[in-house]
């Protein structure tokens, strides 16, 4: 590999899952990186216990050019917490067999990494939720996700029975393990296991997907990325635990209310020139088949 100068980067952001084969990778990626004149800031992430421990700067810099996030897709969901608000792109390297939020693979990391420091790439702005809960007037916990919401009924042996409005009219009452509120982006993750629908990144939605309902005509929903869903327990449920992007949450009680509606704040994910098809990548990711008619 050629050494090229891009001092005038400055600096690069590596996010990396504590995986044998994830730090190897990491650690020639930042190698090349510092011999071509681009400083690194890393964080490593170890998982432990469905937990996950972040060693590095707690926030990423602001002047990072760009953030590289190797691992699954657990890994590239820390790295959008990392990033937060600011308009950093990244870039998802996968190691393993699944990854939707993936752009390439670890056998490509150092050409894409070429490709990316010469600026041969697109950025596209993925939607995030806004997420708050109230108990009692006062604010207990508030979130920014890529992916979704989830409510589940946590250790109860019964039904969730999950109050949900739109816009301050009231929808229904899901009685259900869970519901789970997505972006499109989150559309391939946890609402796809539970029967939700693909939804395509550039549809301006929020999905509402029910988790093993009781009423079979509690479908799937997907409702406009301007409305404010609001969701509370009924009196007869407790002890439910709200999880975000399946990384962080709380546990909730009937009176807790919780806004979920679009953020102001997208998160920009970097598309390479050659990688411009979402649907390539669903067939890629799905495995479909099947000749072209």
């Amino acid at each position: 590999m050629p050494v090229w100068s891009f001092k005038a980067l400055k600096k690069i952001g590596v996010v990396v899952k504590e995986d044998t084969e994830a730090m190897n990778q990491a650690d020639k990626f930042e190698s090349w990186l510092v011999a071509n004149g681009v400083s690194v800031i890393r964080r490593n992430i170890e998982w432990t216990d469905g937990a996950n421990l972040e060693r590095g700067p707690s926030c990423a810099s602001p002047d990072l050019y760009c953030v590289f996030a190797l691992g699954g897709d657990g890994t590239f969901l820390s790295a959008v917490r990392w990033i937060g608000d600011q308009k950093i792109p990244i870039l998802g390297v996968k190691f393993g067999e699944l990854g939707f939020l993936a752009e390439t693979d670890e056998n490509s990391l150092l050409p894409v990494g070429e490709a990316v420091l010469k600026g041969a790439f697109k950025t596209r702005p993925r939607m995030r939720l806004q997420v708050k809960i109230d108990r009692h007037g006062k604010q207990i916990s508030k979130a920014t996700v890529l992916n979704d919401v989830v409510i589940n009924r946590g250790a109860s042996t019964h039904l969730a029975h999950i109050q949900t409005y739109i816009n301050e009219h009231f929808l229904t009452e899901y009685r259900a393990d869970g519901l789970i509120v997505s972006t499109p982006t989150g559309s391939t993750a946890y609402s796809l296991a539970a029967g939700g629908p693909i939804v395509h990144p550039g549809v301006n939605s929020i999905l509402l997907s029910p988790i093993c309902p009781f009423t079979l005509t509690n479908r799937p929903l997907l409702v406009p990325d301007s409305v404010r869903i609001k969701i509370q327990l009924a009196e007869r449920s407790s002890d439910a635990i709200v999880t975000f992007d399946g990384q962080a949450g709380c546990e909730i009680d009937s009176g807790d209310m919780i806004t979920i509606q679009k953020g102001d704040h997208p998160i920009y994910v970097i598309t390479l020139l050659d990688h411009d098809d979402y649907f390539d990548l669903l067939k890629t990711k799905l495995r479909w088949s099947g000749s072209r008619v």
